[in-house]
Formats: structure tokens, sequence, C-alpha cells
């Protein structure tokens, strides 16, 4: 271990291996180290299911209807990835694709007035959907076909709105469109966790809408994907990646120091041991000095030997509760995923449920979502507290990543992984950087 490398990686979370991915890729000599035993660190997947019990402290072992504890792979932080989102890009790119299977998710619900309803993001669907009245419906679909046709760079297209100036707010009174539909489209399509985009350029809303609608356009059921055997599976086929590009991984490493000099890093000690290195990239538990509280989140994982009511028996979904239908700020989001995902036994289905704090009693306020998930036959609580770095890098060489968030994809996290790229190499983020190169297809042959 006492080497001289271009980066140290400490934490295997998903952004941290995405990163050590490139950087490898890039020619840089990694070293990748966690403390944990395991990968995928706040990203990981718990297996078998009593690691889970041990972990959330519950007495005794899972009852035996709760089948092989090795069927369960139960996700910590439960996401989607979008089909045509940056991280399926990253891993088209890199191929990582052939180290996993996705499946698609079979169906985006969304929550008005205690019921649930199928999103509707295509015009036949909008005309069909009985979240709206037929004359909202003619005018839903206008504004559809105008988001499909928006360009940037073609002014004809854009029917008078100016995308760094007009207001979504305004985008939606031109088409004359209702509070509920608002809520829909802005939490269920273009996917915004709270109301603040509506006073926003409209730039931002019309390609998270574009996004969706082209996701969903891949598959069909839904804009979601989910690889099989868990989320735990992402960060480990990119951890993959950078072996194959001679980067160096350790599990089960205490790290004892982050070695300063002149308040820059120049190394890392584990063991009594000392590795160099000219940066450090680290999720904010290896340095909370240097990091900030921005918030918490609550994640109830449920267990249950059921479909979500009212969603056709779907083995997997999302359902979205916007903060408007019950008086909040934040939304609160439903992930499910079941037994054909291999993350659960037969005939079992794992639902997440999850939002960023707002009260000092956060069951309370995700009970409209464990309501619709009723009889749970087991749940698992946590409260996490979010962090941002307070160091953005630029004197210590210290690359930090954010905390999770309460989002359900994957785009926010990818968004942390580009700064960060920018911040140490100080030039954008270019999807062209993560290709694999020729030659080392035979380091992948040797696997097979």
């Amino acid at each position: 271990m006492n080497e001289e490398y271009d980066v140290i990686v400490l934490g295997t979370g998903l952004t941290e291996c995405i990163l050590s991915g490139i950087m490898s890729v890039k020619g840089k000599k990694v070293l990748h180290m966690d403390r944990n035993s395991y990968y995928g660190a706040e990203s990981a997947s718990i297996t078998p299911l009593e690691d889970l019990y041990k972990r959330f402290s519950l007495p005794g072992a899972p009852p035996e209807s709760m089948g092989k504890g090795r069927d369960w792979n139960v996700d910590l932080i439960p996401k989607f990835l979008m089909a045509n989102g940056q991280l399926v890009r990253m891993l088209l790119i890199t191929q990582v694709t052939r180290y996993l299977d996705f499946k698609v998710i079979e169906g985006s619900f969304v929550y008005k007035k205690g019921s649930i309803y199928k999103v509707p993001s295509t015009e036949t669907e909008a005309l069909a959907s009985s979240l709206m009245g037929l004359f909202e419906k003619r005018r839903f679909r206008k504004f559809l076909v105008f988001v499909a046709n928006f360009d940037e760079n073609d002014p004809k297209t854009m029917e008078g709105v100016d995308p760094n100036k007009t207001t979504m707010r305004d985008v939606f009174k031109k088409f004359d469109l209702g509070q509920d539909v608002i809520d829909f489209t802005g939490h269920s399509l273009a996917l915004y966790r709270t109301d603040e985009y509506l006073d926003l350029p409209c730039m931002d809303s019309l390609n998270r809408i574009k996004l969706y609608s082209e996701s969903l356009a891949r598959y069909g059921k839904s804009p979601y994907l989910y690889p099989l055997y868990g989320l735990g599976e992402l960060p480990q086929g990119f951890a993959r990646l950078s072996a194959i590009y001679g980067g160096t991984y350790m599990l089960n490493k205490p790290i004892e120091e982050i070695v300063m000099e002149d308040g820059k890093v120049v190394g890392v000690k584990s063991e009594g041991e000392i590795a160099r290195c000219k940066q450090l990239i680290c999720d904010p538990s290896y340095l909370m000095d240097r990091s900030t509280k921005v918030g918490q989140v609550i994640r109830v994982i449920c267990i249950m030997s059921h479909p979500i009511k009212n969603t056709s028996d779907a083995n997997s979904c999302q359902i979205i509760i916007p903060q408007n239908q019950v008086n909040r700020k934040h939304d609160i989001y439903v992930c499910m995923i079941s037994y054909t995902h291999n993350v659960a036994a037969q005939g079992k289905y794992v639902a997440i449920v999850s939002t960023t704090v707002e009260t000092d009693n956060p069951e309370m306020e995700v009970k409209p979502a464990m309501d619709l998930l009723e009889p749970v036959e087991q749940k698992f609580v946590s409260i996490s507290d979010q962090y941002a770095p307070t160091d953005m890098g630029a004197e210590s060489q210290i690359f930090m990543s954010r905390t999770y968030d309460a989002t359900t994809h994957f785009e926010t996290t990818c968004d942390d992984i580009k700064d960060i790229y920018k911040r140490m190499t100080g030039t954008e983020f270019d999807f062209a950087e993560m290709e694999r190169k020729k030659n080392d297809i035979f380091g992948d042959a040797a696997d097979q």
C-alpha cells in the first residue's frame, strides 16, 4: 500500500465507483478503499435478510414466512434509472451494462385526493386518463405536443415562450392548465420535489418533461429501469470497470487519517501505512469536518406479501404523492419492487417510502404513503442526515460527494458526478471521456 497514486477514493458508493471508473479509464492510477466489508456504502443492497434485521437492531431472526435469507437483496436507498437518463448513458458508454440485467418498472402512479392514478404521459394516455375532465385533457394534450416539439434553437417551435425568461407558471397559464394537472406535470413528469420550479425560467422544466417522455418511449410501460439483484450491483459494475483499467480495490480498510501538507491532501493512512495521492475523492462520512448538514431524509423499507392496491397488481411501480395533496413542501415517494427482480423471496414485495423530513415527527409525515401499503409484514425505518461539502477542493484537492437525496432516480447523483469531475480536472464533463479503449476487452474476455 505504501505507493504513490494519482487518485485515492474512499467509500464504494455509486458516485465514488463511477468516478473511480472514469479516472481509471482516463489512465489515472487509482486506489479505492472502504471501511466496510461490502460494496455500495450508503447505496448498498443488504443480503442476507438477517443482516438487514441486525442493521436496524431488530431482535431475533426473520420469521420463516420470509423465506430464505439469501433470496433477499434490500436497497438502503430507493432509486430507479431513467431509461433515457444520464446514468444509463454512462452504463452504455462504459459497457458496464454487460455485468447487469435490467427490468422495466411496470407503472408510474400519482396520488390525488386519497386515491392513486396512472401517470398519463403520452397523448393517448392523457385522453384516456380519469385524472382530468374532457376539456382539461385537450389542453393537456396541446401542452404535451408543444413540449415534444420544443427546440430551444428553433424560435418557430417556441410559440412566444422565451426558455430563459418565461416562468413555468406562465407556460401553464398559456395552456390554461388547472392545479391538479400542474401538480402531476411538475411532480410526476418533471419530477420536481417542491414547487420552487414554478417561478424559474421554464427551460429546465421542459427538458425534464422531454426526458420523461423520451425515457417512456424506449420501453413503453414506464420511463424507469431497475437492475436485477438490486441497486448494489451498480457500484460493483463500475468498480469492475476501474479494476480492468488497473484500479486497486481494498475493502475492510479502517481509515485512520487523511494526511495533509500545507492545506493540501498528500495521502491516506490505514493500518499504519500511508498511501500517497495527488487528489482524494470521498463521501462525507470520511471527512465530516469539511461538510455541512443540509437536511434529513426518512426512508421506510416495507416488506409485504401483496402488490399495492389499485396498481393493476404490478410487480413493480413508483407512486408520487405531490406535496400539495398532503399539505407539505416536499413530495413523498414510494418505490416498489419484488421477487421478480431477485431482491426478495418468492411472493414477497419490497416497497420503500421516502421523503425530505420537515417536522419533529417524520413517521407521521409518511403516513399517507404507508396507508397505501397496508398490510405491511415488517418495516425498517431510517432517518438519515444529508451532507454537502463545504470544501470544494480547489486548495485541498479533496473532492467530496453529496449524500443521496430523496429523489427516486439518479439524475441528481449524475449531476454531482459531473460537478466533481469538473472541479477535479478543470474541464466540463464529456460522456466521450468514458469510452472504453478497444484494447482492454481482453480483460473481460478472461472473465468469461
